[in-house]
């Protein structure tokens, strides 16, 4: 067993904490890549007229092209090329006007032609960068190219008992590749970089960034060194990662595994490895292939592909606001703090959302934030639902927010206004109306409340005169209660306190 093997055996427990603590210590400098797999959002696949439909039965989207059946020359989506690019221009970076297909030849059972076609010298998309977050502030990470190729299919073992099932169905839909320099020195700056790409994509609705689904996945490189060290170490692939979580703890069981292999004076195997969360390790899958194992050519039924001037400039003039124009903008103009407007436009429904409610007539804008990220929050995830399947529209959520400003309702009849109208009761005034929950400011009637509540509660008057001023919410406690939670409440307040002899 050689000490790889050792670290697969123990993970986490004696010298890879050890190992773990040295590069805590500033000893060793881990240094990752990541291959971000982004599924486009198109009707057909990127070289036929197939449907890219998610869960359909195996193999009904499987075509011709699909299957490798000879004679069928593949024709260019370019709806992909043109998601392709609005990405790059997200990005600053170069597009390419003329782009190659090549073929990219390996051997698996879902992969019927024996070769994917992708791009590797020429890619559409060429240098750019993206700024993440960190915890010692802004970083740049470097974006070495984004390149269009085709899915394979999927194999499937779980039902067959011994055989393996392949489904074609995903075969031929197009993917974005985005690829990373290897600018990310930890596990949470890759889940940062991770994270803002998936924004992103779905900022620019070229991909739904379902995680769970396979419409976007990841490949992490991953190597260490010697803190000082100019040159990189050996590099190990951890492959198809596609949850944010996952992807932070295999980067550190491999940062670990690493640096305990290169301790005990043993060499990194260059290698493919799966993450097994279960364990929460990695293990070995095949060895990792170079570039000249793939034997790329050009794709002699795809001739080069060729993107004017016109292409590029009606793409950019498509383009929505970036997100973090958008933060910087709801800082500015709407006076958020620079977390609630993180926050609100990290998906853009959300921020979609927000704006409209904020833009309503007689709407706070930080009122509104508070209301989005806090009740409205809660109720998408207690339902496991998007914005965008909200039962509570932008206009009625400005309604409720309307009505709290202009003391229609208080504070606590709003939430029970909102829970309401969540479970489709009928709009935010017909709520309040048909529940009779319009709050009382007539001065004569609380002061009514008022003088039956003081009356009742002779002890407690006594003690707020007394000097025991915090006995004043117990009194406007009994008021609320009273008026079924209608009083106004800084009526209340005011009311109690000339009755009971002044300000505390």
């Amino acid at each position: 067993m050689n000490a790889a093997d050792t670290v697969d055996a123990a993970a986490g427990r004696g010298a890879a904490a050890d190992a773990a603590a040295d590069h805590a210590a500033g000893q060793w400098e881990s240094v990752i890549g990541l291959e971000v797999h982004v599924q486009l959002k198109t009707r057909s696949k990127i070289f036929a007229p197939s449907a890219t439909d998610y869960g359909a039965p195996p193999n009904t989207q499987a075509c011709g092209l699909s299957i490798g059946l000879p004679g069928l020359l593949p024709v260019m989506n370019m709806e992909a090329a043109k998601l392709a690019v609005r990405f790059g221009l997200a990005v600053g970076a170069q597009i390419n006007r003329r782009s190659v297909f090549a073929r990219k030849h390996y051997f698996y059972p879902d992969l019927p032609k024996g070769y994917q076609i992708s791009q590797y010298e020429e890619p559409i998309v060429g240098a750019g960068a993206l700024e993440i977050d960190t915890a010692a502030g802004p970083k740049t990470i470097r974006i070495t190219r984004a390149h269009l190729e085709e899915d394979a299919g999927k194999s499937l073992h779980e039902d067959f008992h011994g055989q393996t099932g392949i489904d074609l169905n995903r075969a031929g839909t197009p993917l974005l590749e985005i690829v990373s320099e290897a600018d990310l020195r930890s596990a949470a700056e890759a889940a940062a970089y991770l994270r803002k790409i998936h924004a992103l994509v779905r900022y620019l609705d070229i991909s739904d960034g379902n995680m769970q689904e396979g419409s976007f996945r990841c490949d992490a490189n991953v190597s260490v060194r010697r803190v000082g060290d100019t040159a990189l170490g050996t590099r190990t692939e951890l492959k198809n990662i596609n949850s944010f979580r996952f992807v932070e703890k295999a980067i550190d069981y491999e940062v670990r595994r690493h640096i305990e292999v290169r301790e005990s004076g043993d060499a990194i195997v260059q290698e493919t490895r799966l993450y097994d969360a279960d364990r929460d390790q990695t293990r070995p899958m095949r060895s990792k292939e170079e570039a000249h194992d793939y034997r790329y050519f050009p794709d002699p039924d795809l001739p080069a592909m060729l993107l004017d001037d016109d292409f590029i400039d009606a793409v950019r003039a498509a383009l929505p606001e970036l997100p973090d124009a958008r933060r910087r903008r709801f800082e500015s103009d709407f006076g958020l703090p620079a977390d609630d407007a993180a926050q609100l436009t990290a998906e853009r429904a959300m921020a979609d959302y927000f704006e409209s409610v904020a833009g309503a007539d007689g709407v706070d804008a930080k009122t509104a934030a508070n209301w989005i990220l806090g009740d409205f929050a809660a109720a998408l995830n207690r339902d496991g639902v998007g914005v965008e399947q909200s039962p509570l529209p932008p206009a009625q959520m400005a309604r409720l927010l309307q009505r709290l400003a202009d003391q229609t309702i208080s504070g606590k009849i709003a939430k029970e206004v909102f829970a309401a109208a969540w479970q489709g009761e009928g709009g935010v005034d017909a709520i309040i109306d048909a529940r009779g929950l319009r709050q009382v400011t007539d001065h004569a009637a609380i002061a009514s409340v008022v003088a039956r509540v003081v009356d009742d509660h002779p002890q407690q008057v006594a003690q707020y005169r007394a000097g025991r001023h915090k006995v004043l919410g117990f009194l406007v406690g009994k008021v609320m209660q009273a008026t079924a939670g209608k009083a106004n409440p800084s009526s209340v307040n005011q009311i109690l306190r000339e009755k009971l002899g002044g300000a505390d």
